[in-house]
């Protein structure tokens, strides 16, 4: 939905003309969907024999854009059906502009590559929630717009696979040229050197190799997209960079900074697995997801899969990826000091010292940022909020590689600057990482309980260390204490993060946490340093209580007719009376979102007259109204 270039309607009649004329079925009859399970490529070969699409080109094109899965019916972050990804916005999927955020109550927008789905329904005279769920019906739909483009593009069914890159580039559904030419060069690649895959079903697919097929890649020039500037890898040159697309329905293409739409975060990730996995992963076409780069434990090499001035789907949080830019790093949380080696550090921060310059992003923890910092776009995703990099990513360590870390003052002992802590001052939370072991509980198949150095401290509801800890309401609803589990991110705090003493009592240091007091251990302000040049907020004047959400969209009066406007959730279970105080980043931010080009509209950004802070209210970021709040 974010690539495409031609409109669909209208190629019905077209589509039925290309069954009639190769004899094979009318275009309504139906193939039987109680195929046995090995079905799949005869289903294929029959669907593709139907319409004149050579086989080749069909599985291809399938492989491509679903590895050959029809997903049980679910739709992709991209709104895409079974195996040939036939698009349908309007069926309860997600907004085709909110990837990744998971389902919600959308209609999408009105443009014709949203709705392949129906398009290719009305050609084959199949119900659309066939397509949806029958894949036999699925791969017929898809054959059938692919003869369709074709005709569109050559006015005639060529029987050489060669002669349908044009149509193949047109199902991308790209608007430029460089994303449909690297969806159909992936088609034809495919073609050339063979596949040959186990679906989750079990049934094993293959894509008997022909190199002897050549593109005809003139065909592109046809098709009447945008030009677009290739792809180069964007790295500094003390880095072995190389590129390696993501699948074209795991980001969007946009073009930031230039249309407005700012970069103000870096985030940093896990993979929870290898390297080698983790590139093959945001290259699946079902996997929803990307990162633009990826760096390899041992930091000799990093892959760029998205360009940076695009859109990855990596936060789970489609505001923060519109302003956002995502690192993700081979290892494993949970086994941190295992993986996060030194030279991925010294890699790591030399790649983000080269994208902050690139794009002014403050070198500080409020933009700087880890998976665990982002909060989710609706409070029902809490529970399923990641907490990466986790609890032995050495932030301090990493912060002072950026040169961001100032000197760190002495503590310990009355009258020492990390002693004086006053109520109502803002502090950075900056416990010593080799000197700050804490107990985390990590459970699998089994639970185990290890004490180790560690970037948190735990937030506790009264000054002692046998309290409860603290419970995060969207995390934990019934009010139930947090525990130590590593994901449980609810009760804790992360070295960098920024907060308001709200209260001392001997060797306890309250801090205005996710709106309550929340107490840590700072015994003489050892695990704090003062921010004199912080930005507290405080509700305004009137305000009985600041609302809180996680994303910064306009008002629905604001869109351009067209456009669906984003839904601007607020998490009504925090609170922010009057008495407490946030700390906020350097400037408030304006109210935004984006739509990506298609074939009847440039890319479109929409801006709103609101502007809204972005405050550290508990592990996570969260943003408020400036309207609402004062200083």
């Amino acid at each position: 939905m974010s690539r495409r270039h031609r409109r669909h309607r209208g190629f019905g009649a077209a589509g039925v003309a290309v069954a009639l004329i190769w004899g094979c079925a009318t275009a309504g009859h139906a193939l039987p969907s109680d195929a046995p399970p090995d079905g799949f490529e005869r289903a294929a070969e029959r669907a593709a024999a139907e319409f004149g699409v050579p086989k080749e080109v069909l599985l291809g094109v399938s492989y491509e854009s679903s590895w050959w899965e029809a997903n049980d019916g679910r739709p992709s972050t991209k709104g895409g059906y079974g195996p040939m990804h036939l698009t349908d916005t309007t069926s309860g999927g997600t907004y085709a502009h909110r990837p990744g955020e998971g389902p919600v109550d959308a209609t999408g927008t009105d443009d014709p590559s949203e709705h392949t789905l129906q398009a290719a329904a009305a050609m084959i005279g199949v119900a659309p929630r066939t397509l949806q769920r029958d894949e036999l019906q699925n791969l017929r739909g898809g054959a059938a717009l692919l003869a369709s483009y074709q005709r569109r593009v050559t006015r005639e069914i060529p029987i050489d696979p060669g002669g349908w890159y044009g149509a193949v580039a047109h199902y991308s559904q790209a608007a430029d040229t460089a994303t449909a030419e690297r969806f159909a060069d992936g088609v034809f690649e495919a073609i050339r050197t063979g596949r040959q895959r186990v679906r989750k079903d079990g049934q094993t697919v293959s894509l008997p190799k022909s190199p002897s097929v050549r593109p005809t890649r003139s065909q592109l020039a046809s098709l009447g997209l945008r030009a677009s500037a290739a792809a180069a890898t964007e790295c500094p040159g003390e880095l072995r960079c190389r590129f390696a697309p993501a699948a074209a329905s795991n980001y969007q293409v946009s073009s930031r900074n230039s249309n407005g739409m700012r970069v103000d975060f870096i985030v940093i990730h896990d993979l929870e697995g290898s390297y080698d996995g983790g590139v093959s992963w945001f290259q699946d076409p079902v996997s929803g997801v990307s990162a633009h780069y990826v760096m390899k434990a041992d930091g000799s090499e990093a892959t760029q899969m998205v360009a940076t001035k695009d859109i990855a789907f990596h936060a789970g949080n489609y505001w923060v990826n519109l302003h956002g830019i995502g690192i993700e790093m081979e290892g494993y949380a949970a086994q941190g000091p295992t993986w996060f080696t030194p030279a991925q550090y010294k890699a790591t921060a030399a790649l983000v010292r080269y994208l902050a310059r690139r794009f002014d992003v403050p070198l500080d923890r409020k933009h700087i940022i880890g998976h665990d910092n982002v909060l989710p776009p609706r409070p029902s995703r809490a529970p399923d909020a990641h907490w990466d990099p986790g609890p032995y990513w050495d932030w301090e360590k990493f912060m002072a590689l950026l040169g961001a870390d100032q000197p760190r003052e002495r503590r310990g002992g009355a009258g020492r600057a990390g002693g004086n802590i006053g109520i109502g001052q803002a502090v950075e939370i900056a416990p010593a990482y080799g000197k700050n072991p804490q107990k985390v509980t990590v459970c699998d198949s089994t639970c185990r309980t290890r004490t180790q150095p560690a970037n948190l401290l735990y937030v506790h509801t009264e000054p002692r260390d046998d309290a409860p800890l603290v419970s995060d309401l969207a995390l934990r609803p019934d009010g139930s204490a947090g525990t130590d589990h590593i994901d449980d991110w609810g009760s804790t705090v992360v070295w960098g993060q920024e907060f308001v003493v709200a209260d001392v009592r001997g060797d306890w240091t309250a801090i205005w946490f996710g709106g309550r007091k929340g107490w840590i251990h700072n015994p003489a302000g050892v695990n704090t340093r003062p921010v004199p040049d912080a930005r507290i907020l405080r509700p305004a004047g009137g305000v009985k209580s600041v609302s809180l959400s996680t994303t910064a969209y306009p008002r629905a009066d604001e869109y351009p007719q067209g456009l669906p406007a984003s839904e601007q959730t607020r998490f009504s279970m925090y609170t922010f009376p009057p008495g407490q105080a946030y700390v906020a980043a350097r400037t408030p931010v304006a109210a935004d979102d984006f739509f990506p080009a298609t074939p009847t509209r440039r890319e479109a950004v929409v801006t709103g007259d609101q502007k809204y802070e972005v405050i550290q209210y508990n592990r996570r970021l969260a943003t408020v109204n400036t309207a609402e709040t004062s200083r």
